[in-house]
């Protein structure tokens, strides 16, 4: 077993193990998104031939059987093909501060949509003015809607775990925001008019920020990163492309909290993000 591998493993286990902690446990698992269509897969290893025995109990729960043990599945690895990142270059990050400035000056006291009328902050994003990796969720929540800061609540104390403890990268080094700026009533999805009166500001964020990599959390956000209408389940696990910036969908931090058996799928797509900007391993 290679030294790569070992770390792999040895992360993953800190990883999720980490998370259990957080959120509701128990929850139902989740059918994992589809392979990408250049996905190669091989066995490896063969089916053992002649089956084991196993002991179960008679229908009547009288006596013990002997009954062969069900087939053993092989386990396969999927390998995929890696985009290109934009390659690293020098920054001016006062210029790139001044221009994200600028940006939530225009924003105002946005008054756009009906969004307004049960807002209590606008919640622009923040992060670094130089990252190199940028998360994108579906919009602010209750503890965001209060403090004017993307994923402060429970779903943002996992997003920190599975930057830091998971992608070994630290918070602050990378950039966060929503799709849109204000909390929707009761949670709810946003609407498209009120995706689409957004949609210019958080575009001038990253084309600002310029990251090397966007992991688009939940179905919202990935489906506006990705300009589809596929479920999440469909497209996580694949890449695509904003502006040729790769683009990884996952699963929302609140989903993992209610569902807590994807946290394995988000750690997979982690780990391609990380081989695209080169830090796994680091």
């Amino acid at each position: 077993m290679s030294d790569q591998v070992l770390r792999d493993l040895v992360a993953m286990g800190r990883f999720l193990g980490s998370l259990d902690g957080i959120g509701v446990k128990g929850g139902k698992p989740v059918k994992a998104g589809s392979r990408a269509p250049n996905a190669a897969v091989s066995a490896s290893r063969p089916a053992p031939s002649t089956p084991s025995a196993r002991l179960v109990v008679s229908e009547n729960q009288s006596a013990l059987e002997v009954r062969p043990a069900p087939p053993v599945r092989t386990v396969s690895t999927i390998s995929v093909d890696l985009p290109s990142a934009p390659a690293r270059v020098a920054r001016d990050l006062a210029a790139t501060e001044q221009a994200l400035a600028a940006i939530r000056e225009d924003i105002g006291d946005c008054k756009r949509c009906r969004l307004c009328e049960g807002r209590t902050k606008i919640v622009f994003g923040q992060g670094s003015p130089g990252a190199e990796l940028m998360f994108v969720g579906e919009a602010p929540g209750a503890d965001e809607d209060a403090s004017g800061l993307a994923f402060v609540g429970r779903a943002g104390q996992l997003l920190t775990d599975m930057i830091e403890k998971g992608m070994k990268m630290k918070r602050a080094d990378v950039y966060i925001a929503n799709v849109i700026k204000c909390r929707p009533p009761g949670n709810r999805p946003p609407e498209t008019d009120e995706v689409l009166n957004c949609q210019p500001f958080l575009e001038a964020q990253i084309r600002t920020i310029r990251p090397r990599a966007i992991v688009a959390l939940g179905a919202t956000a990935a489906k506006f990163m990705t300009r589809t209408a596929d479920p999440i389940s469909r497209l996580r696990s694949r890449f695509a492309s904003w502006d040729g910036i790769p683009v990884m969908p996952t699963y929302h931090p609140a989903y993992l909290l209610r569902n807590p058996a994807a946290k394995k799928d988000v750690w997979a797509d982690l780990k391609l993000v990380m081989d695209v900007l080169g830090t796994r391993g680091e």
